[in-house]
């Protein structure tokens, strides 16, 4: 936005409206005095809430004329520009910050700030609560107009928050082999087409083609750059407790946070279960693997989790929980309104259904040690996945999976391990 320092000075010469604010900046001692932090923190979340704009420090904001910064201080002007976007907005904005020439009312060249905010695909609070730009002013929202604006950027609206555009990527961003992989091989047209086909890539309120969620989540290698918690944090425990009693620092085994394309994480993920859980042995006409864990029951949970979780939820990630006893799984993400976990049996309902069209065209990861489906593809037609951990789990363990809500925003899966007796095995870490 304003990207020439000509459209930006044009830009300045008239004044503030709903892309543009103008802040002069007053420093005492290296430390920045004026704007204050909540003044800022509220431009430039209320940009993030509406359609994104740039406010330029060392620009008078009445006079608008250019008086730029001493270039000593411009390092803590940075610096006070990060602290506002991290600390004071919730959940954080990611600025784009710019160091510039600019000439003033005698022609000289003086050094200024430009701070960008691409609009959001989240809803940002500052001290002053939840704003929006309005002309050239920053106003409360309305509860209604928060109410819609929160819908509009949730799985609830008319578009799911999987295809809305994400606004600070290009289509550079989609790597070529990863989309690819979903078209077939009859298929010549060129890339936007393609990808607006797949609908990895839509039209944002300017034309512009850009990703949408579920590109960025199925056809980049880390979509935590524009997603920052569209990942699987895995942690293998000793004991059945986070952390046992004596343990000291050891109480780990393993840990991981994996990221990648979904089925990439679905992928990675089964194979830190298969390389931390027990596998024991015992003979009857033959050798018997028992393994602690059914490996098709993590596998459906898995794919559940990623494809159905909320990617709406800034700050909330995928966590699984390995224990001597059992296995936890903790997907974002409320379940419709009048279901019970347990209906998660019987019916069924897609928060992601671009991420879940996708999902059903990635095969079933191969050489998963344990692993045994019928399936070829990671989501299939039959929606029998949530049977599956039931019925699996039940036989490899001799108890029922647990499905339960906590406070309505997370679903939280207990897959029980190997128990002794019955001809089933007895572990302990």
């Amino acid at each position: 936005m304003f990207d020439s320092d000509k459209e930006l000075l044009e830009q300045v010469s008239l004044g503030k409206d709903t892309y543009l604010d103008l802040k002069e900046v007053r420093i005492n001692q290296s430390d920045v005095t004026r704007p204050s932090e909540t003044q800022l923190a509220d431009i430039l979340a209320a940009f993030a809430n509406t359609q994104g704009g740039v406010c330029v420090l060392g620009v008078s904001d009445r006079s608008r004329e250019v008086v730029g910064l001493p270039l000593d201080c411009l390092k803590s002007v940075v610096g006070f520009v990060r602290n506002v976007c991290t600390q004071l907005i919730q959940p954080e904005v990611n600025p784009i910050v710019r160091l510039l020439w600019l000439p003033n009312t005698v022609g000289e060249q003086v050094a200024v700030v430009k701070v960008e905010i691409k609009k959001s695909l989240f809803v940002h609070r500052s001290p002053s609560g939840y704003l929006l730009r309005s002309a050239d002013k920053v106003r409360v929202m309305s509860s209604s107009y928060l109410a819609r604006l929160l819908q509009q950027r949730s799985q609830m609206g008319m578009i799911g928050f999987d295809q809305q555009t994400v606004s600070d990527a290009d289509l550079e961003a989609l790597s070529q082999e990863l989309w690819r992989r979903f078209t077939t091989s009859s298929s010549q047209n060129e890339r936007e087409k393609q990808l607006s086909k797949l609908c990895m890539a839509r039209n944002d309120e300017d034309g512009t083609l850009r990703p949408t969620v579920a590109g960025i989540l199925m056809a980049t290698q880390d979509p935590r750059r524009w997603l920052p918690n569209a990942f699987v944090q895995a942690v293998a425990y000793r004991g059945t407790q986070i952390r046992p009693r004596g343990m000291g620092e050891h109480y780990q085994l393993d840990a991981a946070d994996i990221s990648g394309p979904l089925d990439v994480q679905v992928e990675q993920a089964c194979r830190f279960v298969g390389r931390n859980m027990k596998i024991a042995a015992y003979k009857d006409l033959g050798r018997t693997d028992c393994p602690q864990f059914d490996m098709a029951a993590v596998f459906e949970a898995l794919v559940n989790a990623v494809a159905h979780r909320d990617y709406s939820i800034y700050g909330s990630k995928i966590r699984l929980r390995m224990f001597a006893d059992r296995l936890e799984l903790y997907s974002p993400g409320e379940i419709p309104a009048t279901w019970q976990p347990e209906d998660l049996l019987y019916l069924q309902a897609s928060r992601n259904k671009i991420v879940s069209s996708l999902l059903a065209k990635c095969p079933v990861p191969v050489n998963i040690p344990g692993l045994a489906t019928t399936r070829n593809m990671l989501m299939g037609r039959c929606g029998n996945g949530m049977q599956i951990i039931v019925d699996n789990s039940l036989k490899a363990s001799g108890k029922r999976p647990k499905f339960e809500m906590i406070g309505r925003a997370e679903l939280h899966v207990t897959i029980y391990g190997a128990v002794e007796g019955g001809g089933r095995l007895g572990l302990s870490l």
